[in-house]
């Protein structure tokens, strides 16, 4: 789940459990993606929260100007979206709505909308779905 983040923990605890869950756990936050420390993430927490909150808390302009090449102005929305389906590497529509805070059976469009404006900015092969799963393309 977390493969390949690298994350910052002093607690046994959350160093466990980000291990197990992929994470590559550093000693220092210096070069971390993410300092659980500075986080105050509740225990217990349910594994999607806790997705939710690691990749908000990565810094996405990494990312995103990973995928562009560039450093380029996006929404809130289209950068979390472009940082979950780069990260994970795919991701379903309903765990897509889920990561970005919503329940897999809410009647919003805002996900469908970001997607969409993403498509018509930068080409219809910029997110893909195949499968139901959405994936980065090319731009």
């Amino acid at each position: 789940m977390f493969d390949g983040i690298r994350i910052f923990s002093s607690d046994v605890f959350w160093r466990q459990i980000l291990a197990d869950l992929g994470a590559v756990v550093l000693d220092g936050p210096n070069t971390a993606d993410v300092n659980m420390d500075v986080l105050d993430i509740p225990r217990p927490i349910d594994i999607m929260d806790l997705q939710v909150a690691i990749l908000n808390a990565m810094d996405r302009s990494k990312i995103i100007r990973k995928v562009f090449g560039r450093p380029v102005s996006l929404s809130p929305m289209q950068e979390q979206i472009i940082a979950i389906l780069e990260k994970s590497g795919g991701v379903g529509a309903n765990d897509l709505k889920v990561a970005l805070g919503y329940s897999p059976d809410a009647a919003t469009h805002a996900v469908d909308t970001a997607i969409y404006q993403l498509r018509h900015k930068y080409g219809r092969d910029f997110i893909l779905q195949n499968n139901g799963i959405y994936t980065i393309g090319r731009i």
